[in-house]
């Protein structure tokens, strides 16, 4: 499994506003992100701080104005087979099969071997899907929806997994479900992920290292280190040191937004 370290370097991301008459917007101003291999990493901060906008450009879908974005050794000039994305809606085809979906991508790129198919089947059995494979989107519920489109992404092998708050839709008892599905799954096919939400305490269950963004504009002010071992569990979420991280970063995150005012 190819896993692979992510440098940002002085990114900085200004849009253009066709109303002469309204201001361009400074989306990211001089930031800098660097990640492990085989790390998952989570990016938190206020709306419009910045962080899908740093996601969108390690995929590839946006460039920089200024600055550098690195996957391994290699620049990011554009969409690459090194990344694969998770989004907020799991994106699925409702006239495909939830098979077809996983395998959508490699039909499209006319890479699809047997190979590929015994994995998509593979991820399909390890995600609790197995039996849902020739079931239909609507078949499934939202959370079933997510796990397919997270084995989408992992069927492509891609070097870091970029998931832009995949669980945001679902209710809380199922976005901890996904939680641990997801530990899982990331367990047995290890992956970089870069991973985007708003929920401290979700961020803290899943991460190794958290980066907190502040917005106008948008750069990382501070990275802290995840003191949890691992295998998360559940229970873990009730000792004293979770709860004193989530609130060390809900306080930054505070304090970010106060300098705004």
């Amino acid at each position: 499994m190819s896993t692979a370290t992510v440098e940002v370097v002085g990114a900085t991301k200004t849009f253009t506003t066709k109303n002469a008459k309204e201001k361009d917007v400074l989306a990211l101003h001089n930031a800098d992100l660097n990640i492990r291999a085989g790390e998952f990493f989570s990016l938190v901060g206020p709306s419009g701080c910045g962080k899908s906008t740093l996601l969108n450009v390690l995929s590839g879908l946006l460039d920089l104005t200024e600055g550098q974005a690195k996957i391994g050794n290699k620049e990011v000039c554009g969409p690459s087979a090194a990344t694969s994305i998770v989004f907020q809606k799991a994106t699925l085809l409702n006239w495909l099969t939830i098979r077809d979906n996983v395998l959508l991508p490699d039909k499209i790129k006319q890479t699809l071997t047997k190979a590929k198919k015994a994995r998509a089947d593979e991820l399909l059995e390890m995600a609790g899907l197995a039996e849902f494979g020739e079931k239909y989107p609507r078949q499934l519920s939202g959370g079933m929806q997510q796990r397919a489109s997270i084995v989408r992404a992992l069927v492509q092998d891609p070097q870091l997994l970029l998931m832009d708050e995949p669980f945001s839709a679902l209710d809380e008892f199922t976005r901890e479900t996904m939680n641990e599905e997801l530990l899982r799954l990331w367990t047995e096919t290890p992956k970089t992920v870069l991973f985007i939400t708003h929920n401290i305490a979700e961020a803290v269950f899943l991460s190794d290292r958290i980066g907190v963004m502040q917005p106008r504009p948008g750069r990382l002010t501070k990275v802290i280190d995840i003191d949890l071992p691992r295998p998360r569990t559940y229970s873990m979420r009730g000792e004293p040191r979770f709860h004193e991280t989530v609130a060390e970063i809900r306080q930054l995150i505070g304090h970010t937004e106060d300098t705004r005012k």
